[in-house]
């Protein structure tokens, strides 16, 4: 009975600690060939330039895919010109971005592209992603929480590929008039984002065009526990990779973005750290909860006062917006009115979220503060421009004002709906499937911050805000 006994207790501790079989990738694959650099700039627009567009979706699972959804909707009834075409203010969208719930959408809009997204509302909000993941308490799910995470490979993320991209790759989002397309995750051995990028991808010796979207999708969401870390494989083969002139830069001089420079370690890692052969990924909103990093890193890494815009567009540009759908939650807690609490479970999850809260306020302030930098130095530029420059690339000087440019960041969230709205949303919990009910407010939600946007009317009325700062740059086209 004893030998019993104890084998029935080895059998129990072997399970609980022991090996469960879980797909853990890793998702790319390496090759001895060169891969091709990140582009210097976005895509030029197929129409005048005025306006360009820049979307940053952020975290917050199934809340956050559908209040980006309902911005994109909102955008997409804002028709700004009727000739020779039909056009909206989706098609002003040259970048957009996204983490964790918010690259569901981005990712979607991507692959599908301007006339075919709106399908997603059925394909993904509507449907019930949670259904081929484990999220029952058993014991052999918690040797697999034990051992690095719940849900693999072969849970969420291929229910994405086989319901919503249809086995889709990067190189699907290369298309007529694209924007770029910036998706990101958390590299947890560096402590730093992780961006799906060529540059990324170089210093890996992959091809990100092979990647599937599935894949970065689910690493951009991967929760830890919930999900195991998503593993990139970084086994430096010789391809003749060659660091781009902008990582070079920022590794060898000390007044350069901080962001920047941990950015360029860690690709520096990636071909050059001995014993680094696999990049662990995890949620994206653990290094950036806004989905902001895309834009930001390419800005601070351009050796152009216009980057990451083309000189063309540049000077062609008269409105830059770059709207931020924060789908972030308020304070919901009950426990402040009281002297005793929170218990474990609620503490824990309040510390995170203060951490959130402060790291999002950070974001937002340096993010501002980078625009408005970056307007300063494009009008200083396009002020210094010769006339026959001006001429080559707009056709014509009649109504060049090279002051005449607006750069914004817009942040639509739910404090800019109604109180009793915004309470109720702010108990949507983060969940990968949600009702349905619940589901139509988040969109109709993000419709109606957009709406209610004096910043985005006022563009789109092409009226310059009043009150806005104008930089004071002397003329110098002689």
């Amino acid at each position: 009975m004893m030998k019993g006994l104890r084998g029935a207790v080895i059998g129990s501790a072997m399970l609980l600690t022991g090996c469960v079989a879980m797909d853990v990738g890793p998702i790319n694959t390496q090759t001895h060939l060169p891969q091709p650099p990140s582009p210097d700039f976005i895509p030029d627009s197929g129409d005048d330039g005025s306006t360009v567009i820049g979307l940053a979706f952020s975290g917050g699972g199934m809340r956050a895919s559908a209040f980006s959804y309902g911005v994109l909707r909102a955008l997409d009834d804002i028709v700004v010109d009727e000739k020779p075409s039909r056009r909206t203010l989706v098609d002003d969208i040259r970048m957009i971005s996204g983490v964790s719930g918010g690259a569901i959408t981005a990712a979607y809009f991507g692959y599908r592209g301007r006339d075919d997204y709106r399908d997603f509302d059925q394909r993904f909000l509507r449907q019930n992603a949670e259904s081929s993941m484990r999220t029952s308490i058993s014991p052999a799910n918690l040797s697999r929480a034990w051992n690095g995470g719940v849900n693999d490979l072969d849970t969420f993320a291929r229910w994405l590929d086989e319901n919503l991209f249809n086995g889709a790759t990067f190189s699907s989002f290369r298309w007529a008039n694209a924007p770029i397309v910036w998706l990101s995750a958390s590299d947890i051995y560096n402590r730093t984002p992780f961006l799906f990028t060529y540059d990324t991808f170089a210093a890996l010796c992959s091809d990100l065009n092979a990647l599937k979207l599935s894949d970065a999708v689910a690493a951009s969401a991967a929760v830890p526990v919930v999900f195991t870390p998503v593993i990139i494989t970084a086994k430096n083969p010789q391809c003749g990779y060659q660091q781009p002139a902008w990582l070079k830069t920022a590794l060898r001089r000390d007044n350069v973005s901080l962001r920047l420079q941990a950015y360029a370690q860690a690709l520096d890692s990636y071909q050059n750290k001995d014993n680094l052969n696999y990049i662990r990924l995890m949620d994206g909103g653990l290094t950036d909860n806004l989905g902001i990093t895309g834009f930001v890193l390419e800005r601070a890494a351009s050796s152009t006062p216009h980057g990451p815009l083309s000189a063309e567009e540049a000077v062609r540009l008269r409105n830059f917006v770059l709207i931020v759908a924060d789908a972030g939650r308020g304070q919901t807690a009950k426990w402040g009115s009281t002297m005793h609490g929170p218990g474990m479970m609620p503490l824990m999850g309040a510390v995170v979220e203060t951490g959130m809260a402060s790291s999002v306020r950070d974001e937002l302030d340096a993010l501002n503060f980078a625009v408005q930098e970056w307007s300063g130095k494009l009008v200083q530029y396009r002020c210094g421009l010769p006339l026959a420059t001006v001429r080559k690339i707009r056709g014509t000087t009649a109504g060049w004002d090279c002051r005449d440019v607006h750069m914004v960041v817009e942040r639509l969230a739910f404090n800019d709906l109604d109180p009793a709205l915004e309470a109720k949303l702010n108990n949507v919990p983060t969940r990968l499937a949600l009702p349905v009910e619940q589901i139509d407010e988040l969109v109709e939600a993000g419709r109606k911050t957009v709406e209610t946007s004096k910043i985005i009317q006022e563009v789109v009325s092409g009226v310059w805000p009043k009150g806005a700062p104008r930089p004071d740059v002397q003329l110098t086209n002689d």
